[in-house]
């Protein structure tokens, strides 16, 4: 498990929900109606667009090596 930092916003008065990024995974994004299901989203967007980093690095170059990095 991995923390990240979440920007919750609200929605409109009009439309209400709720809408959030990720500060450390740009273009991920999720809504929902309560917080709870604005988070789970952006969970699992946060999720595929890491997968899909990995796989397009491997796939640039199939050797290249996976380290943890840690930065304090």
């Amino acid at each position: 498990m991995k923390q990240f930092t979440a920007m919750i916003h609200a929605g409109e008065p009009d439309e209400g929900g709720f809408w959030a990024t990720c500060l450390e995974v740009p273009g991920a994004n999720g809504q929902g109606e309560t917080r709870e299901d604005c988070l789970a989203n952006l969970a699992s967007a946060v999720r595929d667009l890491l997968e899909l980093n990995r796989a397009e690095a491997l796939s640039d170059d199939p050797r290249a090596e996976q380290a943890e990095l840690l930065v304090p």
